[in-house]
């Protein structure tokens, strides 16, 4: 028996610098109140946004790794998958979905996979179609609108989307098993917009004001607050309402404090805000 506090298993990649990943991940999730036990996947000096990084591939660690975790016989209230750089590592996602999920577990799948229109550089075709194997195993799905065009088998373009284009793409998204989806990163004029599907509540549009510059993290912060307040059973367009408010509120904060854009997002004088469930 160990202690009850919720806790969430964050499978990400470990950035030294640059604020992404689990950097941003923890902190987040620990200040809602839950445990987050971090499953690394890679570790990078810094984020791939810099000309030049250090990385290190640990898909050979990870089957040893959750031997340990079920030889302590863990479960995990959630289960939240971001950054993944090989086949091996989306099988391994299955296995601790599979092995350390109760009933009551919530999967939240960031189906991390490229932006702007572009794949990252690790991913290859294969691995997209490993990826759309794995987002049938979430309960909630956070793509960006990139991410989710490729899920969807749609051609992304940039500017804006008009509804009968989020329609087509929330009705291809939709056929995947997720409870629950939310696409970010949609620009309408001098907005940024989040499609909202819920199988309980329907279609909801969020619109919120532009602010600041696009910054490394935010996703993961982003996809960490929607991850802790399903596990907190906070209902989920709330949720998303707060975890798109939080990111605004940091980005505009990290703009106020004349931070690089490479350098991320300045968020941790604001984690408190978090702690109010």
């Amino acid at each position: 028996m160990h202690n009850t506090i919720p806790k969430i298993a964050a499978v990400n990649g470990i950035v030294g610098f640059g604020k992404s990943s689990l950097a941003v991940t923890v902190p987040v999730i620990s200040a809602m109140g839950i445990q987050c036990c971090p499953v690394p996947t890679a570790l990078f000096s810094n984020h791939p946004g810099f000309p030049q990084f250090y990385k290190q591939n640990l898909t050979a660690e990870l089957p040893s790794y959750l031997d340990y975790w079920q030889k302590l016989s863990l479960t995990f209230d959630g289960i939240l998958s971001g950054f993944l750089s090989s086949i091996e590592q989306i099988e391994l996602v299955k296995r601790l979905i599979t092995e350390f999920s109760t009933e009551h577990t919530r999967v939240i799948i960031d189906p991390v996979m490229g932006d702007n229109g572009r794949l990252y550089s690790v991913y290859t075709k294969e691995m997209c179609e490993a990826m759309k194997q794995l987002v049938s195993c979430a309960h909630i799905l956070t793509p960006n609108l990139t991410e989710a065009c490729i899920l969807a088998g749609m051609d992304y373009h940039s500017g804006d989307w008009t509804d009968t284009e989020l329609h087509q793409l929330l009705d291809r998204l939709t056929r995947y098993p997720a409870e629950q989806i939310v696409v970010s990163g949609i620009t309408s004029e001098d907005f940024l917009v989040n499609l909202i599907f819920d199988r309980t509540q329907g279609v909801t549009i969020q619109k919120q004001k532009k602010a600041g510059n696009e910054r490394s993290g935010t996703g993961d912060v982003f996809a960490a607050i929607i991850a802790s307040n399903a596990v907190h059973g906070i209902p989920f367009e709330e949720s998303v309402t707060m975890a798109g408010q939080f990111v605004r509120e940091a980005i505009l904060y990290t703009e106020e404090h004349h931070i690089p854009s490479t350098d991320g997002v300045y968020f941790e004088p604001l984690l408190h805000r978090l702690a109010t469930w």
